[in-house]
């Protein structure tokens, strides 16, 4: 008796010094987690004025999505350079052009904007901006963490759903005044942000000379590892599963921008934390392999049954909730096994990654306004389901090639 309750002293001293571990961060990791907030906000903010945009400059459903297409299809493209950009500038400094360029494009979306494809046109000039920070974030907060890969992880993905669940009741809020004000809300988020990497971010003290200078050719040469490809092939799949939802369900669940707002503040609530408390233990439990099989899995019956039951709006509410709990858990799986899967740096593993990644962004929002117009709106989701579901075969064909993902994990 008197081992077991040593024993579960122990566990729960390791358990309580793991959340030290996660929490006693240098304050450059904080300024990165605190920006990557507000800049994840700024994506958010978006979403539930889609409907209200395309009712105000006269476009089509499908038109609207581009809105999420040119965003994600620059970003994709984008990524291959930030590597190349961030060694030579630094870190600070391509984070810091990157929100500019992001606060630049959403004030002028708010200003001039008076038609979509101006207003899809600018979103292309956000999603480079986007594209700078996102990468770069991630190489920051893992290279600067003193807590370990796994756990720095856990801090950007909470970052990303804390952003991603604000943002959309800020944006439904504002977007109930009119569509052009959530704009408005991410310029002013970008500046708040670009003031506190500004001031709380140092500059790193390595010499120019010692910068390794990153060729644009590396994330490509990345790809040549099976494991890297494999996960970003995957990534790719099930990204026009999760970008479905994103752009096209504010269009079926028949509400206003505020509500649309509540709902994605449940889907990403439930993001944020089970990118932080459920994925960590999964992975610990059943590898994280596995783990990410399971989920894309549950992911791929919530848009079957968002298919199935679209002209039931409390469906597809409920789904879309219960999704951002499964895509939690996956964000922080996956991107913990493309950190580890390669031997090639981080920063040029994230660019690699994300340009697979972000390519499947892109095709989802346009193809499945197209699949609503051409047949009906049942089709986007039963299509995207299909996608995810072919992200599982994928990881089940190329198994082998992880197998030391899951040893890294300790398994």
């Amino acid at each position: 008796m008197a081992m077991t309750e040593r024993k579960t002293f122990s566990d729960r001293n390791t358990e309580v010094d793991g959340r030290n571990k996660l929490l006693n961060q240098p304050i450059s990791v904080w300024a990165v987690f605190f920006a990557s907030i507000t800049a994840f906000m700024g994506m958010g903010l978006v979403n539930p004025v889609l409907p209200s945009i395309a009712e105000n400059l006269e476009a089509s459903p499908s038109e609207v999505t581009l809105l999420f297409t040119s965003y994600n299809a620059v970003m994709a493209f984008a990524m291959l350079i930030t590597g190349t950009l961030s060694s030579r500038l630094g870190q600070k400094r391509t984070l810091l052009l990157g929100i500019s360029i992001i606060a630049l494009a959403a004030g002028l979306g708010a200003t001039i904007a008076d038609d979509i494809w101006t207003l899809v046109a600018l979103r292309g000039g956000w999603g480079f901006g986007n594209a700078l920070f996102v990468a770069t974030a991630l190489a920051a907060i893992v290279t600067l963490s003193t807590s370990g890969t796994a756990k720095a992880i856990i801090l950007y993905e909470a970052a990303v759903g804390i952003g991603i669940s604000i943002g959309p009741l800020l944006g439904g809020t504002l977007g109930s005044i009119k569509w052009q004000a959530p704009f408005f809300g991410v310029a002013a988020l970008m500046v708040s942000a670009f003031v506190f990497l500004a001031f709380l971010m140092p500059e790193p003290k390595m010499k120019r000379s010692e910068r390794k200078k990153t060729s644009v050719l590396e994330p490509f040469r990345a790809m040549r590892h099976r494991s890297l490809l494999t996960l970003g092939i995957v990534a790719a799949l099930y990204n026009v599963g999760f970008f479905t939802i994103m752009a096209y369900a504010p269009f079926v669940m028949g509400l206003e921008p505020r509500g649309l707002g509540f709902v994605f503040l449940g889907w990403g609530s439930l993001l944020a934390l089970t990118s932080v408390l459920t994925a960590p233990k999964l992975s610990e439990w059943f590898g994280t392999v596995k783990s990410m099989m399971f989920m894309l899995g549950l992911f791929a019956v919530l848009l079957f049954l968002m298919g199935v039951f679209v002209n039931v709006s409390a469906v597809v509410i409920v789904c879309v909730i219960l999704a951002g709990a499964v895509l939690g858990n996956n964000n922080t799986l996956i991107t913990t096994a493309v950190m580890e899967a390669s031997p090639v740096d981080r920063s040029t593993a994230s660019a690699a990654y994300s340009f697979l990644r972000f390519l499947g962004a892109a095709i989802a929002p346009f193809m499945a306004g197209k699949l609503a117009e051409i047949y009906n709106p049942h089709v986007p989701f039963l299509v995207g389901a299909g996608f995810v579901v072919a992200a599982v075969f994928c990881i089940e064909l190329n198994k082998k090639h992880l197998l030391h993902v899951d040893r890294t994990s300790g398994h």
